[in-house]
């Protein structure tokens, strides 16, 4: 379950871009932010999952 949060943003491919920019801001940020949130999220169900 964390394999995708952390694999993910190892491929620059995906988000060595400038454009789509969200609110101003590059792709290559806010992308990187919401891999954080993902990875988070990713984190809490397998601690909440795995907590017995």
């Amino acid at each position: 379950m964390l394999l995708p949060a952390v694999v993910i943003p190892l491929i620059p491919v995906l988000f060595n871009h400038a454009e789509p920019r969200l609110l101003g801001i590059p792709l290559f940020y806010w992308l990187q932010l919401a891999f954080i949130l993902v990875s988070v999220a990713a984190t809490l169900l397998v601690y909440r999952a795995t907590r017995r």
